[in-house]
């Protein structure tokens, strides 16, 4: 998922409302995508530390355009399950992504053949 509107959009068929009750959620989880733009911007925010945080940001629930009120936990759980495939901790973050050699340690993104742990082709200065 590369766009907050199809988080939005997708948040809208689930619970409900208008892909605008939700899309300032989900340009939150992504604000980060404004001076790291490769995956590893998810780190921040994208674990469950950050979920809990975007309820401290806009509150235990929101009320979407067709008066339901929509559990803001919900709605995060939501976002980082259709980019990672799973929740992680930010621990798993620290401890599996260095920067220069980053482990691909969700099941979505995981392709048959592939192994575990691939390298990415961004600068670095550690020595491999």
């Amino acid at each position: 998922m590369a766009h907050p509107l199809k988080h939005a959009q997708n948040s809208a068929r689930k619970f409900g409302g208008k892909p605008e009750d939700y899309l300032p959620i989900h340009s939150w989880f992504d604000e980060s995508k404004a001076f790291l733009a490769d995956f590893r911007h998810r780190a921040l925010r994208h674990h469950a530390e950050g979920i809990f945080l975007a309820e401290r940001v806009f509150g235990v629930a929101i009320v979407n355009s067709a008066g339901l009120q929509v559990p803001v936990r919900y709605v995060g759980e939501q976002h980082v399950k259709e980019d990672l495939g799973r929740i992680p901790t930010a621990q798993d973050w620290l401890l599996h992504n260095d920067g220069c050699t980053a482990s691909i340690w969700t099941k979505k993104r995981q392709k048959p053949g592939r192994p575990r742990y691939e390298r990415h082709k961004w600068p670095c200065t550690r020595e491999w």
